[in-house]
């Protein structure tokens, strides 16, 4: 389906992209804890919101 080649890219292109976006987010951490504090609630309310409509749509057949 995938070239060697395609595959080892894949791999590294993931290992890189995973390393920069780990980087980025220590580098950023501090600001993180300062300006982004209490959105662990909104994203748990986001996936409560979520999982409650699928809750509905199995209830209820559709």
């Amino acid at each position: 389906m995938f070239s060697q080649g395609q595959l080892i890219f894949g791999i590294l292109f993931a290992f890189v992209f995973t390393g920069v976006i780990i980087y980025a987010y220590r580098k950023d951490f501090a600001l993180h804890q300062k300006y982004y504090k209490g959105s662990l609630w909104v994203l748990l309310a986001f996936v409560g919101f979520i999982a409650g409509i699928a809750g509905i749509k199995f209830v209820l057949g559709y």
